[in-house]
């Protein structure tokens, strides 16, 4: 905002240099961003904060300085001449939740011409136009008080009438600027008696517009709700000097002075027979009490300021204060609506005591021994153990669009389905909160892809959220992956595809982190491949998923690549932390020999190898030491819905060497044992 600086001086006897003044306001928190010379006069270019309103005037800068410097502020002066009675203009509102309040003048005989020098010096320096002198007497209010005030032209109202109320269906205007805008129906307008004479708070109509040929006018000083203004605003993207303040709050209590204030001006200027105020407030301002704790003024400034001191710096602020013991009550006045907790008033006193008077000292702290995050611990040793093999750390928004689902065939009953919707989402695709990291990843996976990489190994540990019904949503970590290799010619050949390679590092990584009991049963997912996808148990419960995305999604994909493998996984982190062992049991490395044998079992197709597995390990001998799978067949000498199984079993002892008898009973008794269990048979 531009500031005059001899028009601060009418309400501050500032004795200091304007370079002394502007280091004053920007220590006060009001950063003079520029000291300009203009037709010899200094001109400050002040950067205010949207939180205080009340520093868009003269006024309110000059409040500033006087609370800093400890001087008196003097307010304009103004008279008004032989105040006629009422003139019988009426004012309604309607809409009191939107417009707190609405006052007006009627002024008649009234001569528009070109403002004087004075009142167009000003403004020009502030950064304002001249239109004539009524118009320009509304600005130059606005830029002294920082109240925004419109003028009317009285003949063009019809009906003698104000109506403050929200736009009608299909309703229209034609504002100042000559443009036609269709209203939003939240929209507050002015209207006459019968058509929408202004957009409350942004701009007034052309329609009714003071021009050349004006003899009366309705001047008009309103409170409307921040909320409405800049909603209005923002839908018809329309800006405007009375917009910009009143989006942030204005003065209901001094708006009244405003109103007098600008037409004893047009008295001065224009001449004209000023009529009754009309007055309409039927939402009065109730100021707040803030007990502000003097103990905790300097605990928190790390001050000594005196109790006595405390209140006169509240005092100068122009606040009421009521001084207890140990505290002060303090009552804001309407042109500080920010005010509103004790720690608003401590901000308060610390600007007007000084922060070049607030001594620095060291903070101290007291250094405990803290018991470690086991959550935390294990998500940089997970992370560790991914990049070890190979995969790049991914982090991406917590955003997904509908069509991301859509994309992955999610059912409509799905979990993933219940997804949290964002009120205010930076675009359409980041609507919802994700419900599965997997459209991220491989959205990263296309972008990379687009640009050439042809080894792409990335993976997320991040959050995905569930509505449940509630306030807040159940949130759930989850580790998730992609991996990518295109086939081309090698020197060596490499039979495992990318399937197996994945597979084989989460294995890795249970082992790692020393969790039994893992398998792996086919999927049903309906973005994966059914033929090259599993589901990931652990003792019996699924934590994930991991699979070749299917073809279908992966022509939605649009790769310009013969038949791409591009694997995912997503792993519950949270419950494969459950199932981490607390601690770790010694077994020594082992004395005796190990014996191993083969089975070769022919099965239904159906059956799965982690069952037949488990159905080995489960047999009770304290002999068995490890179970693995090494081969899979199906093809010719298999019949149809059959497949071939081979499996190796460590045989060991801990107290001594094991015989070939032994061992060899003990295998032929687990092959009777595995072939009835299963309705296989062996294949010799």
């Amino acid at each position: 905002m531009r500031v005059p600086f001899d028009w601060l001086k009418e309400f501050v006897d500032i004795t200091k240099s304007p370079e002394e003044v502007a280091d004053i306001l920007t220590m006060a928190g009001l950063e003079v961003e520029a000291v300009e010379k203009l037709d010899g006069d200094f001109v400050f270019e002040v950067n205010v904060t949207p939180n205080r309103p009340d520093c868009l005037s003269i006024i309110g800068i000059a409040r500033e300085i006087a609370t800093a410097m400890n001087l008196p502020l003097k307010y304009p002066r103004y008279e008004i001449k032989e105040e006629a009675s009422d003139y019988g203009f009426k004012v309604e509102i309607l809409a009191d939740s939107l417009c707190r309040r609405y006052a007006g003048r009627v002024v008649r005989g009234v001569k528009v011409a070109p403002s004087p020098d004075w009142i167009r010096n000003r403004i020009t320096k502030c950064g304002l136009r001249t239109i004539n002198n009524i118009v320009d007497i509304t600005n130059y209010v606005l830029m002294e008080s920082g109240h925004p005030l419109h003028a009317f032209d009285l003949n063009t109202l019809k009906g003698k009438s104000i109506k403050v109320a929200l736009a009608e269906e299909d309703c229209s205007i034609v504002t100042l600027d000559g443009i036609e805008r269709k209203l939003p129906p939240d929209a507050l307008l002015i209207w006459d008696a019968k058509n929408p004479v202004a957009i409350a708070g942004i701009m007034g109509g052309s329609e009714t517009e003071v021009s050349d040929s004006t003899q009366d006018v309705f001047l008009e000083s309103a409170y409307f709700e921040p909320t409405s203004v800049r909603r209005t605003s923002k839908a018809l993207g329309l800006k405007s000097e009375s917009s910009y303040r009143f989006e942030r709050g204005s003065d209901i209590e001094a708006l009244s002075n405003s109103l007098d204030r600008a037409a004893s001006l047009i008295q001065q200027v224009s001449g004209g027979r000023v009529y009754k105020k009309v007055d309409v407030y039927p939402k009065r301002f109730v100021p707040v009490t803030v007990d502000v704790r003097y103990g905790r003024v300097n605990k928190v400034l790390g001050t000594d300021i005196p109790d006595k001191e405390m209140a006169d710096i509240i005092k100068r602020l122009g606040f009421t204060v009521d001084s207890h013991k140990d505290y002060a009550a303090v009552k804001p006045q309407a042109f500080r609506t920010d005010i509103k907790i004790e720690a608003d008033v401590i901000e308060e006193i610390a600007r007007v005591y000084g922060y070049q008077n607030i001594p620095t000292t060291i903070p101290k702290a007291v250094i405990s021994g803290g018991k470690s995050d086991r959550k935390h611990t294990y998500a940089v040793r997970i992370k560790d153990i991914v990049r070890k093999a190979g995969f790049n750390e991914a982090i991406n928004y917590s955003f997904m669009a509908e069509t991301d689902l859509d994309m992955l065939h999610i059912a409509a009953e799905d979990r993933r389905r219940k997804a949290v919707s964002i009120k205010n989402p930076l675009k359409k695709e980041s609507s919802l909160l994700r419900t599965t990291l997997i459209p991220s990843l491989l959205e990263n996976f296309m972008h990379n892809f687009s640009r050439g990489v042809r080894d792409i190994r990335i993976f997320e540990l991040s959050r995905v959220f569930e509505d449940i019904g509630r306030p807040l949503p159940l949130e759930i970590k989850c580790l998730s992956g992609v991996y990518y290799r295109e086939k081309k010619p090698s020197l060596w050949k490499e039979d495992a595809g990318g399937f197996y390679i994945v597979k084989g590092m989460l294995e890795d990584l249970f082992n790692n982190l020393h969790v039994n009991g893992y398998a792996f049963y086919p999927s049903n997912e309906p973005f994966l491949h059914p033929g090259q996808s599993c589901e990931i148990h652990i003792s019996g419960s699924g934590i994930g998923l991991l699979g070749a995305v299917s073809p279908v999604v992966v022509d939605k994909l649009e790769l310009k690549a013969s038949k791409p493998e591009i694997i995912v996984f997503e792993i519950d982190f949270d419950r494969l932390i459950s199932l981490i062992p607390a601690s770790l049991e010694y077994s020594p490395i082992p004395k005796f020999p190990c014996i191993e044998r083969d089975i070769a079992i022919i099965v239904d197709d159906k059956l799965n190898a982690s069952d037949i597995e488990n159905l080995i390990r489960a047999y009770p001998s304290e002999l068995i030491e490890d179970v693995s799978i090494f081969d899979f067949y199906k093809g010719i000498n298999i019949p149809d819905e059959k497949k071939s199984l081979a499996f190796t079993v460590r045989y060991r002892s801990d107290s001594r060497t094991l015989t070939e008898a032994e061992v060899e009973e003990m295998h032929h008794n687990i092959l009777n044992y595995i072939t009835a269990e299963t309705g296989g048979k062996l294949r010799v």
